[in-house]
């Protein structure tokens, strides 16, 4: 059983029915409403409900869960209820993440503290409240933190996002030695641009052509493009989900506190 964050839509619904199309039950959990600091909507219900549904569609059980990683004690109890249902847990991914923009200068308070509390805490709360689970199976089990590209460089107007992408690196290595005599695993993932709502729309969209009132995709392609070193200007969910099934699978059993980028050679 697999328990992934940031799941109704983007990578978090790949992450979802890559693993149950491998066997997996899902707990699927996302906030589905919106925060202030973010200039583009979120995700909804009623995406969460689709991911149940392509989950559900492959045979395989789901409990699709509102919450908020920022709420310790409520993800506990969604964790906690949803494990009763569907019994052992096996595959964490801590993947909910939001996206803002804005130089370190200029950033506001409430951008920089929506941005750790989700991209930084959110993911150690995942984490956190998972590994009872994990240890309660006694059979071991994979953790797989969402980071970024980014942290391999900085990224100009995103110093909280990199930052908190940073912090990922070094909760991922400590956590690693300290779940490993548990046989319990634990390792980043680096995606570099991917092909979701998080690019797709109009405030992203202008920070990368900010010479164009209201740019759309093509516009923006080659400027992407540009940041990669292989021919493609960002990567689909898909090839994230395939890094997280393998670092979730017995292929990788010696493998824990790595960070792997799937990035199209963006670090580069």
């Amino acid at each position: 059983m697999a328990f992934i964050t940031g799941a109704a839509r983007g990578q978090g619904r790949s992450h979802a029915v890559r693993l149950a199309q491998e066997g997996a039950d899902i707990i699927a959990a996302d906030l589905c409403g919106q925060v202030a600091s973010v200039g583009y909507p979120l995700a909804t219900p009623q995406d969460l409900d689709e991911t149940a549904r392509q989950v559900a569609a492959l045979g395989r059980r789901v409990v699709a869960v509102k919450t908020d990683v920022r709420d310790y004690p409520g993800l506990v109890k969604a964790l906690d209820d949803a494990v009763a249902q569907l019994g052992h847990l096996d595959i964490v991914s801590a993947n909910a993440g939001i996206l803002s923009h804005g130089t370190a200068d200029a950033l506001d308070d409430v951008s920089w503290r929506d941005m750790i509390d989700i991209n930084l805490t959110g993911v150690w709360h995942t984490a956190k409240a998972a590994v009872p689970h994990l240890l309660a199976g006694g059979r071991g089990g994979s953790i797989v933190l969402t980071s970024s590209g980014v942290v391999m460089k900085g990224t100009p107007n995103h110093a909280h996002y990199v930052s908190a992408k940073h912090g990922i690196v070094g909760l991922t290595r400590t956590m690693a030695q300290e779940l490993a005599p548990h046989w319990i695993r634990v390792n980043a993932l680096h995606p570099g641009n991917v092909d979701t709502a998080m690019v797709r729309n109009p405030e992203t969209l202008r920070l990368f052509r900010p010479d164009l009132e209201n740019p759309t995709v093509e516009d923006v392609t080659a400027v992407f493009q540009a940041t990669n070193a292989m021919p493609v200007p960002w990567v689909d969910p898909a090839d994230i989900s395939s890094a997280l099934l393998f670092l979730a699978s017995d292929e990788a059993r010696y493998i824990t506190g790595v960070s792997l980028p799937v990035d199209a050679g963006y670090a580069l």
